[in-house]
Parts: structure tokens; C-alpha cells; sequence
């Protein structure tokens, strides 16, 4: 599901009063970290992820890879902070607004 820029605007207001669910550090993006925000996608629909990586690239890359791996949607990344959603299956906690 693509998001619309209207209900990225309404995610990102969600999601300014979150803390980071999930941190990387400098060892970047391993198994376990990945296994952890699957949990953490499992049970939020809507999570922050802190990422600490000094090159533009490699970031980009780990972003890549999370969104690839947890089939969520990318809401934003501002500096080292990245915001993701992914609704649940059945009874969903966040109600999108259609435009």
C-alpha cells in the first residue's frame, strides 16, 4: 500500500511523541536487530527507529534494508531518526484518512 502525502502528514503527527522502539548503533544492521523489529511491528503499527551512522550511504542502505525486510512504508527519516508503519492484518490501531 502506497501512502498518500495526506495521511504521511497524519503519521508524522503520530509519531512526533514516540520514542525510539529500536536503535542502531555503529555495528549496523544484524540479525537480532532485525528479528526485533519485526516484534516491534508485530505489536505497533507505527514505530521510530534511531539509526547512529555517520555515512549518508550506509544509512540509506540500512533504511532500504528495514523496509524491504518488515514490508512496512517508509513515513519519514529526518537526521538519524527513521519512521515506519505498517498496518496490522486484522483491527487496526490507526485509522488512515483516505486522501
Amino acid at each position: 500500500m502506497k501512502l498518500t502525502n495526506n495521511q504521511k502528514k497524519y503519521l508524522r503527527s503520530l509519531a512526533h511523541s514516540l520514542k525510539p522502539f529500536v536503535m542502531i548503533g555503529q555495528n549496523g544492521l544484524s540479525e537480532s536487530v532485525l528479528a526485533e523489529i519485526d516484534s516491534t511491528m508485530h505489536k505497533h503499527e507505527l514505530i521510530k527507529i534511531k539509526l547512529r551512522v555517520d555515512n549518508r550511504d550506509e544509512k540509506q542502505q540500512i533504511v532500504d534494508k528495514i523496509i524491504e525486510f518488515s514490508c512496512a512504508e517508509l513515513v519519514q527519516v529526518i537526521g538519524g531518526v527513521l519512521v515506519i508503519y505498517r498496518s496490522f492484518e486484522d483491527n487496526p490501531d490507526i485509522i488512515l484518512p483516505r486522501t
